[in-house]
């Protein structure tokens, strides 16, 4: 955003549009608040008046980020079109996975930032992405699929597996993969996952169970 296309009276949305689109081609880290207020046109006095610090323009911009991660999540979600209870739950598990996936690959920059605020880690814990995980959880508990016993602590094993591969598929080890590849592997963790909450209470599962639907 240019001071042309800066308005008066809406210098806190400029600021954290200016911040995400930083962010997008991941210059985000190195974006100082007064380096942020230059780029729109207005002084790093006028910026301070709308946020302390860099950190608390952050922390608004992963508040944006983690909206559009639910947003996500939500369409992946509702695609699973399946009435069978629990088909349906085990379904709806493994499309947040991919939608998380699906983010951090489409969104590079923008789900590094996002995860390097300590305070947007702590808000998704208690809300947004992190309760949708939850509900789906829960919901597989409800149908009989998933014992109570191994629900404890199913959420941070499920976030650390997506997460991590989405690091390796961002910046490690993995980035090498061909889309194909990268897809097959991210569907052997989906498995593997829904197979030991599987082994939790007996329940059979087949393959092509998790296959995406339409």
């Amino acid at each position: 955003m240019t001071s042309s296309s800066y308005h008066h009276g809406n210098l806190r949305e400029a600021l954290v549009d200016a911040a995400v689109a930083a962010a997008r081609v991941r210059q985000g880290d190195d974006l100082s608040l007064r380096e942020l207020a230059r780029r729109i046109g207005v002084s790093h006095n006028a910026a301070y008046r709308h946020f302390g610090s860099r950190d608390e323009l952050m922390t608004e911009v992963a508040g944006r980020v983690m909206s559009e991660l639910s947003e996500t999540i939500t369409r992946r979600c509702d695609a699973v079109r399946t009435t069978d209870p629990v088909l349906r739950a085990r379904r709806r598990l493994a499309a947040v996975g991919r939608a998380y996936v699906e983010f951090a690959l489409t969104e590079p920059g923008l789900f590094s930032l996002a995860f390097s605020s300590l305070t947007s880690v702590i808000d998704m814990a208690l809300s947004g992405p992190y309760q949708m995980l939850a509900d789906v959880l829960d919901e597989q508990v409800a149908v009989g699929f998933l014992s109570p016993e191994a629900r404890v602590g199913a959420e941070v094993t499920c976030w650390s597996a997506v997460h991590g591969f989405s690091v390796l598929a961002i910046d490690g080890a993995s980035r090498g993969m061909t889309e194909a590849e990268r897809d097959a592997a991210l569907e052997t963790v989906l498995a593997t996952i829904d197979r030991s909450y599987a082994a939790s209470t007996g329940a059979a599962v087949a393959a092509a169970d998790l296959a995406e639907e339409g």
